[in-house]
């Protein structure tokens, strides 16, 4: 976790070297009633932090979440090197949980068509789960986006399958994991402020469970 996370900082820091005006900064927070990641649900009231930077479609961000009503929530905090170009983008993320010593490595790519944005994820280190041999699972997660407006709102649709068996995922066979359904808008404060705010239904056809989500956004 901290190599991935050195190396790609002081990348990022040879390449931008007397190009300090093209580097992007962004940082903020969430603060969401329930932690629920690709049709799991991971902890109650969570703080979500947000940390990055990025030149010229080469990015560098860690993202962390504690639980503020249960302590036996999940804690994490992840680190992920990415390149965009285009509609194209490619990535490695390390998720860190510091409470049980654990650390799994994914990779990314996908393409986002405007209408549409399709994304490819699998684990290929760390504490992935084992098939029936005790080979590495390699498990995958497969997802689509589809953003539109309706209401004077700003809206995404999105379907999310874990195409094999995994312990990882909890699935025995090619499941669809995540349906949701996420609205998001800017609530004007004063002339200069506003406060993105959004919900998201969503439901696990495999678990047959739903959640529902309401999230507050403060950043840069």
């Amino acid at each position: 976790m901290k190599a991935l996370f050195i190396t790609s900082l002081l990348l990022i820091g040879a390449l931008t070297a007397g190009a300090q005006d093209n580097i992007e900064t962004s940082l903020g927070t969430d603060l969401v009633s329930q932690y629920v990641w690709r049709g799991q649900e991971l902890g109650g009231v969570s703080v979500q932090p947000s940390l990055g930077v990025s030149y010229k479609g080469l990015s560098l961000s860690a993202w962390g979440s504690v639980g503020l009503a249960n302590p036996l929530d999940t804690r994490e905090l992840d680190f992920t090197l990415a390149y965009g170009a285009g509609g194209f983008n490619i990535g490695v993320t390390d998720y860190w949980f510091p409470e049980i010593s654990s650390n799994v490595y994914e990779a990314n790519v996908g393409y986002d068509f405007g209408f549409a944005s399709l994304q490819w994820f699998t684990n290929f280190a760390g504490d992935d789960s084992l098939t029936g041999d005790g080979r590495l699972a390699y498990s995958s997660y497969l997802e689509i986006n589809v953003p539109f407006s309706l209401g004077g709102v700003d809206w995404t649709a999105t379907a999310g399958a874990v195409p094999f068996a995994t312990d990882f995922y909890g699935v025995s066979r090619f499941s669809v994991i995540n349906l949701a359904m996420t609205a998001s808008k800017d609530i004007q404060v004063t002339d200069k402020f506003s406060i993105p705010i959004f919900a998201q239904l969503a439901a696990n056809p495999y678990t047959k469970n739903a959640y529902l989500v309401f999230g507050i956004t403060l950043g840069l």
